[in-house]
């Protein structure tokens, strides 16, 4: 009679609140708020209250037809969950299977007793049906599924009431620890701290203000990242391919503007200004070929005239430039629909690769064991690099359109500082994580005292790890998965090195072949490449110029250089480059950062080898003895400020998933970006 009774009242749509007027008031415990919004294989919070203050005990939640009176009855459980005697439970998890029905409840079973039903609930497809995770995603994809993730917890439904005062270790205060922060606040998770090893927050983030010059005075240069790829224009077409993942960096500096804006901090406003990637009089690498005067050509010099460049024949030519072409063909590099496909979605363009075998192969390695070039052709045509051809790189440096922040990237933290300073510590070098078996919970480990032999730990309840695993393998850690363990103690990172001079003017922008910003490439070894400035053009004063930039095994060597023979190397190749007048007016004045020695960093960026990337990526997805690992490193691209922010909005909503906050996962996954996340 009460299934009868109640199914009438739904069928006048009289609220939920209904049934305790029909029920025995002891009988109604649990009442829900109809969610909303509610799609097949994802996930959902269920809001509920509980009415009567004074049970204690189990209670089994499914879903299903809204007469039944059995929870075997329903359709799937929804879990179990035991509840206190005058608990203040808010939300519960539901994972919804792909075969969810429409218009059935949710029901709250004590033992055979109806204790709770929902009103009928919505159960619908998204309006703009995503593509299938099947057809974007495996196992070594970057997709980070967080149905599947929460499955794997083989939890019962999650209470989630005191999620929100869960205490969070950042550790790192580079832009994926920032980020971390930020995103955490804004969820309403208020109990963090970053905790970083420098003097500063930002990273390698590096803009060095040269003879300690205020922004203002626009003699910097970027000893980190520099700029950021905005879109591909086609000439022959005027075809323009937007480049959609740095758009988060533009995203984040606009949040952060209108944080600073509305505490009257203008001063620390985040702005965008023209990068100049290419310039015609910029110097050229021309394989030892000199001017008559002994300079080095320029790109215009040696677009111009052909013969200012040498290049040391191969031992077959038709070899090489099939060799070149193979390649090509494989990666698709020289299909303009790959380009376009990597503009518009890198994340399914890593499922493209991995489907393709291109993390299995290095360039060198692909043309001579699978094509069968032998040694010297494949070693000419890729060199002998371990590293696998997942060529988003080539893509942004595709980019005809740039941007970078004026007065220097370090206004990005800067712009940061206040809104993280009462919950920062700076000068702190972590050595390592506890975890406490009876607690639950992970402390920090670190050293007043380096020679102490009992460090000081402070418990939280996780610890987001934004640290690169450069350093963090040389932790006290504890015993996590085989896989995450070899992550950390081997994943390879890059080296660079860079050098900034500053010159008593802009002399460059006055030479009779002028040079207005843009990067070019010189042959002398240990150099690389030369950017100048493209901030203030034709400005009075000083200037500064990145004079070198060196990656790869050369940096390796120029990091092992005395300053002062890194300084004579850069600065003789200045005067080759732009004559006397580089002399003339050099101050002596000079910033260097090579990164492998950082002690703070121990290289440049991540550079996984061939089968390191898609091996680890899944390891990162994993919570283990409550850490969570972010960072560029744990990203699908590396080296780039995107990366770390991209990885901060997985490790977030990773952790929020851990907490059952499914609807503040959700937010967050709408507002950044995260179009490679399913919930």
């Amino acid at each position: 009679m009460k299934s009868h009774l109640h199914r009438a009242l739904l069928g006048l749509g009289l609220t939920s609140l209904t049934l305790a007027a029909v029920v025995p008031h002891d009988v109604e415990v649990l009442r829900f708020s109809n969610p909303i919004d509610i799609t097949p294989d994802s996930l959902h919070n269920i809001h509920v209250d509980v009415v009567d203050k004074a049970f204690e005990g189990h209670l089994r939640l499914v879903y299903g037809d809204c007469d039944i009176e059995q929870a075997g009855q329903g359709h799937h459980d929804v879990g179990n969950v035991f509840i206190k005697r005058d608990a203040h439970l808010e939300r519960l998890v539901w994972i919804t299977p792909s075969d969810t029905p429409h218009l059935q409840c949710l029901h709250a079973f004590s033992e055979s007793f109806l204790v709770g039903r929902s009103l009928p609930i919505s159960v619908s497809l998204p309006i703009n049906k995503r593509e299938s995770l099947a057809d974007l995603a495996n196992m070594e994809g970057p997709w980070f599924d967080g149905v599947a993730y929460m499955k794997s917890k083989q939890q019962d439904a999650a209470v989630v009431s005191k999620a929100k005062n869960t205490s969070v270790a950042i550790i790192g205060g580079g832009m994926s620890g920032l980020m971390t922060s930020h995103l955490l606040e804004s969820v309403g998770i208020h109990d963090w701290h970053i905790i970083e090893s420098s003097e500063r927050i930002g990273g390698r983030i590096r803009t060095k203000y040269l003879n300690n010059s205020s922004p203002e005075d626009y003699t910097y240069q970027e000893m980190g990242p520099m700029r950021f790829p905005v879109s591909i224009t086609y000439a022959d077409t005027n075809e323009t391919l937007q480049i959609m993942d740095h758009r988060m960096v533009f995203q984040l500096a606009g949040v952060l503007n209108k944080m600073n804006a509305k505490a009257n901090k203008t001063d620390l406003q985040v702005n965008f200004i023209p990068w100049i990637q290419s310039s015609p009089n910029v110097p050229a690498d021309s394989g030892g070929v000199r001017l008559p005067d002994g300079r080095i050509p320029s790109a215009a010099d040696v677009a111009a005239n052909s013969s200012l460049v040498y290049t040391a024949a191969s031992s077959n030519a038709t070899a090489a430039k099939n060799a070149e072409a193979a390649v090509d063909n494989y990666t698709g590099m020289n299909n303009r629909s790959t380009i376009r496909n990597f503009a518009s979605n890198m994340y399914k363009m890593h499922k493209h690769a991995v489907d393709n075998g291109l993390f299995h192969w290095s360039e060198a390695g692909y043309l001579r064991y699978a094509l069968g070039y032998d040694a010297n052709i494949s070693d000419y045509v890729a060199g002998t690099t371990d590293t696998p051809m997942w060529l988003y790189e080539d893509v942004y440096f595709a980019a005809t359109e740039w941007r970078t922040i004026d007065k220097g990237l370090e206004s990005l933290p800067r712009a940061f500082y206040p809104l993280v300073s009462d919950r920062l510590t700076l000068n702190r070098t972590i050595d390592g994580l506890v975890y406490n078996e009876t607690s639950g919970k992970i402390a920090v480990a670190w050293r007043e005292d380096p020679l102490s032999m009992t460090p000081i730990t402070k418990e939280y309840d996780y610890a987001v790890v934004a640290a690169p695993f450069s350093k963090v393998r040389l932790w006290s850690l504890p015993q996590y998965s085989s896989l995450l363990s070899r992550a950390i103690s081997t994943l390879n990172y890059g080296q660079s090195c860079k050098m900034a001079l500053m010159y008593e003017t802009r002399f460059w922008e006055h030479l009779p072949e002028p040079i207005y910003g843009g990067c070019g490439t010189v042959d002398v070894a240990g150099v690389g490449n030369v950017c100048y400035p493209s901030y203030k053009m034709n400005n009075t004063g000083p200037g500064v110029i990145l004079a070198s930039y060196i990656s790869g095994i050369e940096a390796r060597s120029t990091a092992a250089l005395s300053d002062e023979e890194h300084v004579a190397l850069i600065q003789r190749t200045m005067i080759e480059v732009h004559g006397e007048i580089a002399a003339e007016q050099f101050t002596g004045i000079y910033d260097r950062q090579c990164w492998e020695v950082d002690r703070h960093q121990a290289g440049a960026w991540a550079s996984p080898l061939v089968g390191q990337q898609d091996l680890y990526l899944p390891a990162y997805y994993q919570t283990e003895y409550k850490s969570i690992f972010i960072g560029e490193h744990t990203s699908y691209t590396h080296a780039w400020i995107f990366s770390a922010l991209d990885s901060a909005v997985r490790g977030t909503v990773q952790l929020l998933l851990d907490l059952g906050l499914v609807d503040e996962a959700k937010g967050i996954v709408e507002e950044w970006m995260g179009r490679w996340i399913k919930l």
